[in-house]
């Protein structure tokens, strides 16, 4: 990957808007990239920062991020994801690759296609195949969903039964990721026990696995050993959600801290990043974000040596 910088542009007052690649000696890059999360909503919430996805991809050039992961639309919604300002899927597609920028695209947090409500279910299964196809067009690497759950009186084998159907349904046009959860007595992927009989049941469909240190720690898996622990049970991880946590180990809380700023030690975090190999995304709090991603920078280049 090239060394990504930022150039003014009119577009988006205060941010570069237009995006270039400046081009590194070989053996001096990291084989993995590594990347921050920018929220963009069709309705502000707390954290938004930037004004469009296109911004999200002169700010992630700006600080130097070679992967952003990005809501498409208002993700507390049943909307249709969409791109904002209007913003063509492939010309986004084309901004991203001429950047040298991976995309990532975070599904909205109302799907849950464990649910053995069919209310909730369907509509999820819909509109995460509105997410997939939204995925393709802007040449994203990858969709992280969450694993859901059912309710307190359900069989969570019902669930993974749904996610099996749901998985025989979809047109998988664009990598899957399953993301485990922090809490939840019936998830589907939060200890490692549901997430090895969810994967006994879908492992074999293609679907990719999200790692989230915040989630592990919250679950009372240690971070430090997260990664071996999930990938002896599912053969792979795709993409690591690099965050502290601001509760206690256990909690079952799913609260992010800036890599520095939380309960998790940052070395067992830096740790698991440097051992998954992959894609690393801070979806931690914009202030922190310069500081967060150099120690995921530092943490990616060992790991690459």
């Amino acid at each position: 990957m090239g060394r990504l910088a930022g150039v003014a542009g009119p577009d988006y007052p205060g941010l570069p808007g237009a995006l270039a690649v400046e081009s590194t000696p070989g053996a001096d890059r990291p084989t993995t990239l590594l990347g921050m999360q920018v929220t963009v909503t069709a309705t502000p919430q707390a954290g938004v920062s930037l004004a469009g996805d296109m911004a999200a991809l002169a700010q992630a050039a700006h600080l130097a991020a070679g992967a952003v992961q990005i809501v498409a639309g208002d993700p507390t919604s049943w909307t249709t994801p969409s791109l904002t300002e209007g913003v063509a899927p492939e010309a986004f597609a084309a901004a991203a690759a001429a950047a040298g920028i991976r995309v990532y695209l975070h599904s909205p947090y109302l799907i849950n296609v464990a649910s053995d409500n069919p209310r909730v279910r369907q509509p999820g299964r819909s509109l995460l195949q509105h997410t997939l196809r939204l995925a393709a067009r802007i040449g994203a690497s990858g969709v992280v969903v969450h694993g859901g759950h059912v309710t307190k009186d359900a069989d969570p084998a019902m669930g993974i039964a749904n996610w099996a159907t749901t998985l025989e349904r979809l047109d998988l046009c664009a990598p899957l990721l399953i993301e485990n959860t922090a809490g939840g007595g019936r998830a589907m992927a939060r200890l490692p026990e549901q997430i090895t009989r969810l994967w006994e049941a879908v492992g074999d469909s293609g679907v990719g696995f999200c790692l989230d240190t915040c989630h592990a720690w919250a679950a009372g898996i240690p971070v430090a050993d997260c990664v071996a622990i999930v990938g002896d049970i599912t053969g792979r991880i795709d993409l690591v959600h690099a965050n502290n946590s601001r509760d206690a180990f256990g909690s079952a809380r799913d609260r992010h801290a800036g890599l520095t700023a939380g309960l998790i030690p940052v070395a067992e975090i830096l740790s698991a990043v440097a051992a998954a190999r992959v894609d690393a995304i801070a979806e931690t709090p914009v202030e922190g974000h310069v500081e967060d991603l150099a120690l995921l920078a530092a943490a990616l280049t060992s790991s690459a040596a």
